[in-house]
């Protein structure tokens, strides 16, 4: 069976790895098209070349950045707007301009609460993302910004309340909010314990993060058994954009 072709979408280099790696691993390994879209850094940063590291790793395509400053970090982006204050329309031009241009058969991005940490560039890449998605099987909607091209299912990343209860303990001590999704939401369980590995290698890569001590030097400090706790499982819930979406387009599971 064809692996279908996989387009991600998030909001900051490391996003992709910790939400959806063993996904783009197990679609890269199985000879699928498999590409990443960052909605914020710009090209030039250390960032963006720790995302390249990671998404070779991954067995991704090189990395095609939007380049938008992050909510929270300025010199994301020097000299560019806040991500969340760019045109609505500006930007949703320019992710159906990839979407067209790489013509996946799945899109995966964040769900509506932006993950568990709700960071409003998560939130609004979601948002972004879903009119996209709309947006590009419509030939009147952005006519230069190529083909049109309807993706057969949108996945977004997630985790159920019942897996909490494992990130809790580790996440517990900062005080933040997690936010999570009633389990009968989600459509997609897969298991990336096999790809586990390589996940890890990918998240570990976005060594700034390491350093500052943001989630990846979290996973960074625990052992092997914890890592496989967290990481071993991705969850997603489906949606539909074309009504004749096949079997063949679901994420492998």
């Amino acid at each position: 069976m064809t692996v279908p072709s996989l387009l991600a979408v998030f909001a900051h280099p490391d996003d992709e790895s910790l939400s959806a790696g063993g996904v783009l691993a197990r679609h890269a390994a199985a000879g699928a098209r498999v590409a990443v879209v960052t909605a914020t850094w710009a090209a030039e940063t250390e960032r963006a070349a720790e995302l390249a590291a990671a998404l070779r790793i991954l067995g991704a395509d090189a990395p095609w950045m939007l380049g938008h400053a992050d909510a929270r970090v300025p010199q994301s982006a020097p000299g560019r707007v806040r991500f969340c204050d760019v045109p609505l329309d500006d930007v949703v031009g320019e992710l159906v301009a990839h979407l067209r241009e790489f013509r996946p058969e799945i899109v995966v991005t964040h769900d509506a609460y932006g993950g568990l940490s709700g960071h409003p560039d998560h939130v609004h890449t979601h948002r972004v993302t879903m009119l996209a998605v709309q947006a590009a099987g419509l030939e009147r909607l952005y006519p230069d910004a190529g083909e049109p091209w309807r993706p057969s299912a949108l996945y977004l990343a997630t985790h159920p309340h019942s897996a909490v209860r494992a990130w809790g303990g580790h996440l517990a001590p900062t005080g933040k909010t997690m936010r999570s999704v009633p389990d009968d939401l989600i459509t997609a369980t897969v298991d990336v314990g096999p790809w586990l590995e390589r996940k890890v290698a990918a998240v570990l890569a976005h060594r700034t993060e390491v350093e500052r001590g943001a989630v990846p030097a979290l996973i960074a400090g625990l052992p092997a058994s914890d890592r496989a706790l967290l990481l071993s499982t991705e969850w997603y819930i489906r949606h539909d954009p074309s009504t004749t979406a096949a079997p063949q387009t679901e994420l492998t599971t």
